[in-house]
């Protein structure tokens, strides 16, 4: 599994990395911008990603900016809808609004800070991305 995780914040990334790369190979971005750029990157050389975790509050673009642009992306390289990403919000912002706000952008789930890593792996599992 290709994974992209997209945190600003040191000790959430290092974290994420730890937590997610005994699941699949991790790339890591730092701001909005720059995680727009890999995804294309990454999307252009075939090489595309099965999970993105995507903090909100990141700087550049936010992740609700990000998470637009990539669904975007996808659209226009016309990808088909099993093929694209599976984009999970990581972030603090737990109120009602910001989690409709991510699903209407075109999120498949929603994960609080601190990640409990026992739920994140569930969600995992019923998204298909692990066993």
């Amino acid at each position: 599994m290709r994974i992209l995780i997209a945190e600003d914040d040191f000790v959430s990334r290092k974290f994420m990395l730890r937590f997610l790369s005994k699941y699949g190979e991790c790339d890591v971005t730092v701001d909005g911008i720059e995680t727009v750029d890999v995804f294309k990157m990454a999307l252009n050389n075939e090489e595309g990603y099965d999970l993105v975790c995507l903090d909100i509050m990141m700087p550049a673009l936010d992740g609700y900016q990000v998470l637009q642009t990539i669904r975007r992306i996808e659209e226009e390289k016309k990808v088909p809808e099993d093929k694209r990403a599976k984009i999970i919000m990581t972030t603090a912002l737990n109120e009602g609004r910001n989690v409709m706000k991510a699903f209407e952008l075109g999120c498949v789930a929603y994960a609080g800070k601190p990640i409990d890593q026992k739920k994140f792996e569930n969600e995992l599992r019923k998204l298909g991305l692990i066993s």
